[in-house]
């Protein structure tokens, strides 16, 4: 192959200066491809139309390159050596390609394997011509075990509660990589994980009872044990109106899942129950296990009586957020006077994010509020006043409504300017309910009460590990393994101090074993 240009006579010294660098760059491209084009001849010839996929360790291949410098390759150890060159070069070409995604890379790299693995078996049975008894061949060892380990439950269980996929979508997931498991046997699975991990589950509602601070908040949800037959048929109906917080939970038809989050020495521990309830009786169900020694939470929500504990004392602070949320709809509308309100609150929650970013104690950080946000919040406070009183906004317009949310309600939303520690909103326990909500909108239901409570225990479990910063699978994995232990000490398998738990269980019993990666 020729890479030089034909010269070109009858230009001038600067335009042949010019065309002997094009005709340099040209030589370099026209060589680029030839290499490629030949790579790509000898890929052709020795790449099979349809990847293969073999599981090779590194030992296996260092015992080959041995053989190799040896040369006393066997006769098995070609194939291995083609199938090694030929991935070479085919991830080569898809590194090279730019439309190759890092997705694709992946899955070259480490294959599509299914969420929950398996070894299947297929046992050939031969019946008998002339006597009709059938044969069936042994099983070979290992098979004959435990079906299921921990790590099964675990990934089922956060794919389900945590991340929202049903059962039936898992099945076919599953069935489509060659691992058949149905939805059946996965309740049966995740049924008895989290029998073993009730334990663990009441002792986080009883810690959460002694917390600090408090959010707790509601969304519906449908259970069909608990729904009459026309009422199964309307799965999807609209939740029961606001008026059924005055009805006891015997009468009430509606049905909600309450998010209660609780902070306590540091740690979040999130709190998922399902059933008749509203979010104000689970809350209490909760507090009656509080030491009687300690002081009254401070008690995060919006602004529904629903959402009271009763008679038991709390200090309530509404959501900040919430009333904002109430101007930002009427913005649009509104322009001038929604954005004097905005940028004052946008004033409180910067002043809370340097707080934070200062790492304050809960004195420092109401001292900070008091100096930097009291005189914002005073001023806001004067305009909205003066709004009604000047006749500036009309009382029943939607503004006059955004307005008297905040005045009606003022004071419990701006404790963050009397109490130390108060949270200025809900959004916590908001963004907790988005599990059950994401959980609701794929599974649509729960079939039992029995059903919802699993659910509870474990979008409880998985969502106080992320607000703890710990993997979720390996703790679920872990309490599964350890279930013995755990129902003895429940306090000791927490997600923030069960790995020193799991460390002195392993040098008590001489054992060491690789814990999974946090």
């Amino acid at each position: 192959m020729v890479f030089s240009r034909n010269p070109c006579y009858g230009r001038s010294a600067r335009n042949e200066h010019r065309d002997r660098q094009r005709n340099a760059c040209g030589s370099f491209v026209v060589f680029a491809r030839a290499w490629q084009f030949s790579l790509a001849a000898v890929a052709g010839i020795i790449m099979p139309t349809k990847p293969t996929i073999i599981e090779l360790d590194m030992n296996k291949l260092d015992d080959i390159l041995r053989r190799v410098e040896a040369k006393e390759l066997r006769p098995e150890d070609y194939e291995t050596v083609r199938t090694v060159i030929e991935s070479y070069v085919g991830l080569y070409f898809a590194v090279g390609d730019r439309n190759t995604t890092i997705r694709r890379l992946r899955q070259m790299l480490f294959g599509i394997k299914a969420p929950v693995g398996a070894k299947v078996y297929y046992l050939q049975k031969l019946r008998c011509n002339l006597c009709g008894v059938v044969f069936t061949a042994q099983p070979p060892e290992g098979a004959a075990g435990e079906k299921y380990d921990a790590t099964a439950g675990s990934m089922i269980a956060l794919l389900k509660y945590g991340n929202g996929v049903p059962f039936n979508r898992e099945e076919k997931l599953q069935g489509s990589l060659g691992i058949p498991l149905p939805a059946s046997t996965q309740w049966d699975i995740v049924e008895a994980q989290a029998e073993h991990a009730e334990p663990v589950f009441e002792e986080l509602v009883r810690q959460a009872a002694q917390g600090d601070i408090v959010h707790n908040d509601d969304t519906g949800v449908k259970i069909l044990e608990m729904m009459g037959a026309r009422a199964q048929q309307a799965a999807l109906a609209d939740e029961a109106a606001e008026d059924s917080a005055k009805k006891p939970a015997a009468e009430r038809t509606g049905m909600f899942t309450t998010g209660i989050v609780s902070t306590r020495e540091g740690h979040k521990i999130a709190l998922f129950l399902s059933g008749r309830q509203h979010a104000g009786e689970n809350l209490k169900d909760v507090l009656v296990r509080r030491a009687a020694e300690l002081p009254a939470p401070i008690q995060m929500c919006d602004a529904l009586s629903r959402n009271l504990p009763g008679e038991l004392a709390t200090i309530v602070a509404n959501c900040l957020a919430h009333s904002r949320r109430q101007f930002v709809e009427v913005a649009d509308r509104f322009p001038e006077e929604c954005r004097h309100v905005l940028e004052s609150l946008s004033a409180i929650y910067h002043n809370d994010a340097l707080a934070r970013e200062q790492k304050l104690s809960a004195e420092g950080r109401l001292c900070f509020h008091q100096a930097e946000s009291s005189p914002v919040m005073e001023e806001l406070h004067v305009w909205l006043v003066r709004q009604f009183d000047d006749r500036l906004v009309e009382p029943n317009s939607a503004l006059g409504g955004a307005i008297s949310y905040l005045l009606r309600h003022w004071e419990k939303l701006t404790l963050f300017l009397r109490v130390p520690g108060a949270p200025l909103d809900n959004n916590i326990c908001e963004q907790a309910l988005k599990k059950v909500i994401r959980h609701r909108r794929n599974s649509l239901f729960y079939k039992t009460r029995h059903g919802a409570h699993v659910g509870d225990v474990f979008m409880s479990l998985i969502h106080t590990c992320e607000l703890c910063g710990v993997n979720p699978f390996a703790y679920l994995t872990e309490l599964d393994r350890h279930a013995d232990d755990l129902s003895a000490n429940p306090q000791q398998w927490m997600p923030w101090n069960y790995r020193p738990t799991l460390t002195a269980t392993a040098a008590s019993s001489g054992v060491a074993r690789r814990f999974d990666v946090n």
